[in-house]
């Protein structure tokens, strides 16, 4: 094989960091602080922060602040009924079962509670990060420090790339609305999973449908 062969074949089989976005991409038309909240009868009071977050009115900082406060009788026992109630697509631990065994890696960055999204390990993901917030029972208040954005989605994207020796040019981001705004002009491949038409517009694939399996397909048959 020529130099120019052995570098192609270098270049396809080098890893790839699939990057998924939680609210509204792996849960399907939802986001874990309504599913947290529905467990303590509080639905309604965290929908209505949701538009205002969405509608730009307050931001990450003040969201956590005002759902942290809405939590002051939430249990472990909550958060796990919550994770194992939500609806998930389909498919989530086979395409991160997939995804190992392509020698690729896979990361769940959110802006939900770390504690949270840090249950999908069990699942497969190698890493997940949420907004740092106490441990549950809240005895702390949380800390705007740590509450992320969507442009720490992108500093945290390159934080993963280099504990795993990745390029950001071989990741591909999954997301759904403007938090994934950022992370999808920053990497070359994204999906915009059951997306509004702002996000779909910046992505280079759409998916819409309940099944993880069928998204990561379109850039499985791309590599």
């Amino acid at each position: 094989m020529g130099r120019s062969g052995a570098l192609a074949s270098a270049s396809m089989t080098r890893p790839r960091l699939h990057l998924f976005d939680l609210d509204g991409t792996l849960l399907h038309g939802t986001s874990a602080p309504v599913q947290i909240s529905r467990q303590l009868g509080l639905e309604a009071e965290t929908l209505a922060l949701d538009v205002e977050i969405g509608a730009q009115r307050i931001g990450p900082p003040e969201y956590a602040r005002r759902i942290h406060a809405l939590w002051s009788q939430l249990t472990v026992d909550h958060v796990a009924a919550a994770f194992e109630g939500a609806p998930w697509l389909l498919g989530i631990r086979e395409t991160w079962a997939e995804i190992r065994e392509r020698g690729d890696y896979c990361a769940v960055v959110s802006l939900s509670p770390s504690f949270f999204v840090e249950r999908l390990t069990a699942w497969g993901a190698h890493a997940a990060c949420g907004s740092r917030f106490p441990a549950v029972p809240f005895t702390e208040p949380v800390d705007p420090a740590g509450v992320l954005s969507a442009a720490a989605k992108v500093k945290i994207a390159n934080r993963l790339c280099e504990g795993f020796g990745v390029g950001q040019e071989d990741c591909i981001a999954y997301g759904d609305s403007l938090s994934d705004v950022d992370l999808f002009g920053a990497v070359p491949v994204s999906v915009a999973v059951n997306a509004d038409q702002y996000v779909v517009g910046l992505a280079t694939h759409s998916y819409t449908g309940r099944d993880l399996r069928e998204a990561y397909e379109l850039v499985r048959r791309g590599r």
